[in-house]
């Protein structure tokens, strides 16, 4: 079976929507793991995690951690040592194809809306179509599937 990968574009705060994202695959008992740019946006990430809700918490840690295996966010910065210790949620904020993505339940790409970030996304787009991933795209900004 090939992977199904869900692109968010149009994406104004691409972190606020991936917390957003992560919090609500929580809600539905899923696992996430969520793939950061570099180790800057990933601390920034951690943060929003929380300070997401006052009244929430949403537990993470980073991919090294011992409690990894037991914790349903993890998190990597894009080429440090990205072994998941679950496959169900693969959230990709890089600009690359995450290595073993095809493991995965669901890959979501969350694009934002300059230049810089549309031009790889759709290098990606084309490469898992190539590879004959089932692919939904969706409007961060409106909310609706395209």
């Amino acid at each position: 079976m090939n992977a199904r990968v869900h692109f968010y574009h149009n994406t104004p705060d691409r972190l606020a929507l991936a917390g957003e994202l992560v919090g609500r695959a929580l809600e539905r008992g899923r696992k996430a793991a969520v793939r950061l740019p570099d180790a800057a946006t990933l601390k920034r990430f951690d943060q929003l995690l929380w300070t997401h809700d006052a009244l929430s918490f949403l537990p993470h840690v980073a991919v090294d951690s011992p409690l990894a295996g037991d914790t349903p966010i993890v998190l990597a910065a894009a080429g440090a040592d990205e072994h998941w210790p679950h496959a169900d949620m693969l959230f990709n904020l890089a600009d690359d194809i995450p290595p073993g993505f095809e493991g995965f339940r669901l890959l979501v790409e969350i694009v934002g809306q300059n230049e810089a970030e549309r031009v790889p996304a759709r290098v990606r787009w084309a490469a898992y179509k190539q590879r004959g991933c089932e692919i939904k795209a969706f409007d961060a900004e409106l909310r609706v599937a395209l």
